[in-house]
C-alpha cells in the first residue's frame, strides 16, 4: 500500500508525499494548479523513482496535457471555450468566430474575422483528381468510411503543408482542414445518393454553403434558408470542441509522433466513428423509434431500470457531466426551431423525447444516479428534421469537430514539453517460458 500525503511549502509550492509502506521510503512531488479545475500531480518522474507506474484504465484520473482551449466543469455543467461560455457563444457568436477563437486564443475583430472568412472561402475547393477517390467506393459505402480515406489522402494532395515545423504550414494545414471538410462531406453525401457534386460558392457563409452543397441539384436554383442556416451553425458551435475526449486525444497521440496533419485529423475521424463516442445521436435516433410511441416510455422505463435488462436508455448521462450537458438546453431550443420550420409540429419523436426529458429530471432513479439528457438526445431528431439520412450524423460532428481537434493538434505541436504518445501498462499475461519444438507439443 501507499499512502498520500499533501503539504505547501515555504516557496507556496504545493507538493504530495507518497510513503511506500513496503519500504519506509518517501518520495515527494510537486503539484500543478491550472487558473481553474483539479490540480494534478506531477508524476513524471515516478517511474524512475519507484520503478512502478500508475494504473488508470480509460485515463479517467489522467491529465495528459497542459491545455488553454477548453474547460469542463462536469460537476456545474459548465463548457468553456477560451474562458467563453458555450451558452453564450452559441447565441451571440457565429461558428467562424468561433473557429478563430479556438486557433487563436481571442475574439477576433472586424477586420481579423473578414480575412479569416475570406481565407476559409478561397480553400474551399479540393483537388479536382480528388474527386475520383469517391468512384473507388461502393456505393453503399459508410459515409464517415469516405470521409476517414479522403481525409487522409488530402496529405498526397497538399505536400506544401505537411512541414508540421513550419508554423505558416501548420496554418495553412488548418485552414485547408476547415474549409475543405465541408466540401469532401458533401461529396460524401452526393455520393451516396448517386447526385451529381455541387462545387462551394464563396459567396455564401460556411454554414449556408455546406448546405447548398449538400442539397442543390444542377437541374434549378435552390435558396439556403437563412433559419436553417442558424441552427446548421450553431449546432457546428456546440461541437466544436469538447476538451480531451476519445477522438481529441487520438488526433494529440497520433500527432505526437510528428505525423502530418491530415493523417492525425483521419485518425480523429476514425476514433469518433465508434458508436460510444460520435454515433450517440444516431443511438438515440434508433432508441426513439423503438420506443415508438409515448404510452410506451413506462415500459422503457422498467426495462432501463432492470440491471438484468441490457436495454438502455440513450442520451442520457455523460462521461464528464454529472449535471445538465449546458450543450443540451441550447440544442433542445434548435431543435423546436427547426420543426417550425420544417412544419413538423406534431413530429412523434419529439414527444417522446420530451417526455423522456421530463422523467429524466423528475424520476428519482436518474436524479439521484445524475442521468440527465446530453447533447446527443435532442441533436438525431434536429438533424432529421434537417433532411440527413441517419448516416450522416457523424459525419457532422466530424465536419464541426475538425477545428477543435486542429486547435488540440496546433497547442500540442508547440509545446515544448511534449513527448511521443507512450503509456504504460500493468502485464498481467505469462512469465518467460521454454519454447517447445512443433513435433514434441
Amino acid at each position: 500500500m501507499t499512502q498520500v500525503h499533501t503539504a505547501a511549502n515555504d516557496a507556496a509550492e504545493d507538493t504530495v508525499t507518497l510513503i511506500d509502506n513496503r519500504t519506509g521510503k518517501t518520495f515527494t512531488y510537486p503539484v500543478l494548479n491550472g487558473t481553474v479545475g483539479p490540480s494534478v500531480i506531477d508524476i513524471r518522474n515516478l517511474y524512475r523513482d519507484t520503478g512502478m507506474f500508475t494504473y488508470d484504465p480509460g485515463y479517467t484520473s489522467t491529465g495528459s496535457c497542459d491545455s488553454r482551449i477548453t474547460y469542463i466543469d462536469g460537476d456545474q455543467g459548465i463548457l468553456l471555450h477560451r474562458g467563453y461560455t458555450i451558452t453564450d457563444l452559441a447565441e451571440k457568436s457565429d461558428f467562424m468566430e468561433v473557429c478563430y477563437l479556438l486557433l487563436h486564443g481571442e475574439l477576433p475583430n472586424v477586420a481579423e474575422k473578414n480575412k479569416f472568412v475570406r481565407t476559409i472561402s478561397r480553400h474551399t475547393m479540393v483537388h479536382e483528381k480528388l474527386r475520383g477517390f469517391y468512384d473507388g467506393f461502393r456505393n453503399d459505402a459508410h459515409p464517415m468510411a469516405i470521409l476517414c480515406g479522403v481525409t487522409g489522402a488530402l496529405a498526397a494532395f497538399y505536400h506544401d503543408s505537411t512541414d508540421i515545423r513550419d508554423p505558416q504550414q501548420r496554418l495553412i494545414a488548418s485552414h485547408r482542414l476547415i474549409a475543405k471538410m465541408p466540401t469532401i462531406s458533401a461529396m460524401a453525401y452526393k455520393f451516396s445518393k448517386g447526385e451529381p457534386f455541387v462545387y462551394p460558392r464563396n459567396d455564401l457563409s460556411y454554414a449556408e454553403n455546406f448546405l447548398h452543397m449538400l442539397f442543390a441539384v444542377p437541374a434549378e436554383p435552390y435558396h439556403v434558408n437563412p433559419a436553417m442556416a442558424k441552427a446548421m451553425d450553431r449546432l457546428f458551435i456546440l461541437h466544436a470542441d469538447h476538451e480531451q475526449n476519445a477522438s481529441t486525444s487520438t488526433v494529440r497521440i497520433a500527432g505526437s509522433s510528428h505525423a502530418n496533419p491530415f493523417a492525425c485529423i483521419a485518425a480523429g475521424i476514425a476514433s469518433l466513428w465508434g458508436p460510444a463516442h460520435g454515433g450517440a445521436n444516431e443511438a438515440v435516433l434508433k432508441m426513439l423509434e423503438q420506443i415508438g410511441s409515448p404510452d410506451r416510455i413506462p415500459e422503457f422505463i422498467a426495462r432501463a431500470k432492470d440491471p438484468a435488462d441490457p436495454f438502455r436508455l440513450m442520451g442520457f448521462g455523460h462521461r464528464v457531466y454529472k449535471n445538465y450537458d449546458p450543450r443540451a438546453a441550447v440544442m433542445s431550443k434548435s431543435c423546436h426551431e427547426v420543426l417550425d420550420i420544417v412544419g413538423v409540429t406534431n413530429e412523434p419523436l419529439l414527444k417522446i423525447a420530451q417526455e423522456l426529458e421530463r422523467i429524466a429530471l423528475e424520476d428519482e432513479y436518474f436524479v439521484d444516479r445524475k442521468l440527465f439528457p446530453n447533447v446527443d438526445f435532442y441533436s438525431g431528431i434536429t438533424l432529421r428534421a434537417m433532411g440527413f439520412p441517419t448516416s450522416m450524423f457523424t459525419v457532422l460532428f466530424a465536419l464541426a469537430r475538425t477545428v477543435g481537434w486542429i486547435a488540440q493538434w496546433k497547442e500540442m505541436i508547440e509545446d515544448p514539453v511534449q513527448k511521443i504518445g507512450r503509456p504504460r501498462q500493468l502485464y498481467s499475461g505469462a512469465t518467460q517460458r521454454v519454447y517447445v519444438p512443433l513435433d514434441e507439443r
